[in-house]
């Protein structure tokens, strides 16, 4: 749970970072990619984990074309993040009802060969698809901070969001990072949707919930930062999923947030600190 919300939260905290565009729809598109992973798996019978193949690729170009279209004009907003924020929640409203539209609301489970499948080591029961889950969201942060760290177009991205006139003097085209920025955001959501499908059933309202941890992942890991949004995702993971297995369901949220709270009076700039 943990490593899948940090795959969520990594794109997310990326777009806020790098452009200052909070993309309230990042976990509509992750639900798509979902739905997409239930449709193939259910025509063709093609595994989710390939499904990713389709769907990353497919959401990075309309992560693109959006981006160019609908997100460019508003950077030029005197006020970014909350044109960004009124922008983005209408893309959410229009995808969820695409989704309620081609998909009806009824909820949808991920249900393969190996579904039922556990690998028993001493006490502990492992699911194979909460290990597939956790294994593809891992492989994800991890191949986005190998972008980041060891390749020309990941360290411009780090440059436009640390230092971007300076970047700009060094001949790197801000619009056409910021655009491979959303993309790799709404790319990485998609992977992780994928993942999140995995461990729980969906429907196409159930991004509003999605949205609600990756601002917590965010706030906790820091804004932009890659290692911080995993760090923060592993820790509200573990904190809920402890939760879940010794307090009523009622109470899970409460602990959660409650512990957000502290975390924003004593750490306003979140745990970790705010740099990709």
């Amino acid at each position: 749970m943990g490593s899948v919300y940090a795959l969520l939260g990594i794109g997310f905290s990326l777009s806020w970072g790098v452009m200052k565009v909070i993309n309230i729809s990042h976990a509509a598109f992750g639900l798509i990619a979902a739905f997409l992973a239930y449709t193939l798996l259910q025509a063709w019978g093609l595994d989710p984990i390939l499904s990713i193949a389709v769907s990353v690729p497919l959401l990075f170009f309309a992560a693109c074309f959006i981006y160019r279209f609908l997100i460019t004009p508003i950077t030029q907003a005197k006020e970014v993040i909350v044109s960004s924020m009124i922008l983005t929640f209408g893309i959410a409203i229009i995808l969820e009802n695409l989704m309620l539209l081609i998909w009806s609301p009824d909820p949808r489970v991920l249900t393969t060969s190996y579904t039922s499948k556990v690998i028993i080591v001493g006490p502990f029961y492992f699911q194979y698809p909460r290990l597939a889950g956790f294994l593809m969201a891992s492989m994800g942060v991890g191949i986005i901070q190998f972008f980041l760290k060891l390749t020309y177009t990941g360290k411009a991205v780090r440059a436009a969001w640390q230092q971007p006139d300076a970047a700009q003097l060094y001949g790197v085209n801000l619009k056409r990072i910021s655009m491979i920025t959303f993309g790799l955001a709404v790319a990485s959501a998609g992977a992780g949707g994928v993942c999140m499908a995995y461990l729980y059933s969906f429907e196409p309202h159930t991004h509003s919930l999605w949205l609600i941890y990756l601002f917590l992942v965010v706030i906790v890991g820091g804004v932009g930062n890659v290692l911080g949004a995993a760090s923060a995702g592993l820790i509200i993971g573990v904190i809920t999923g402890l939760s879940l297995a010794f307090l009523p369901y009622q109470w899970v949220n409460l602990l959660t947030f409650g512990l957000l709270m502290i975390i924003l009076i004593l750490r306003p700039q979140g745990l970790f600190q705010s740099e990709v």
